[in-house]
């Protein structure tokens, strides 16, 4: 499911709503909207918010949530996260 993808990539990088919303210029309350899964969301705002996460769309819109438990967040000395299989 979407909604539990997107809060999953976030909580496991440690961003809050609002967090993820000023990384993918996207209102907070709409990160909010999706993790309900209470809207449909376009496929310009997915973009944003797979960027913002740094994962591919597809890997958001994966249909196995199970795989997501492979990632953790590791910083690579240049100030930006990324996510990694561990």
């Amino acid at each position: 499911m979407l909604a539990k993808r997107v809060r999953l990539l976030r909580v496991g990088r440690g961003w809050s709503q609002e967090a993820l919303a000023a990384a993918s210029g996207l209102h907070r309350n709409y990160i909010g909207h999706v993790e309900r899964a209470e809207l449909n969301v376009g496929l310009d705002n997915l973009e944003k918010i797979a960027s913002a996460l740094g994962v591919s769309l597809c890997t958001l819109l994966e249909p196995d949530a199970a795989s997501l438990g492979n990632f953790m967040t590791s910083a690579d000395g240049d100030g930006s996260d990324k996510l990694e299989r561990s």
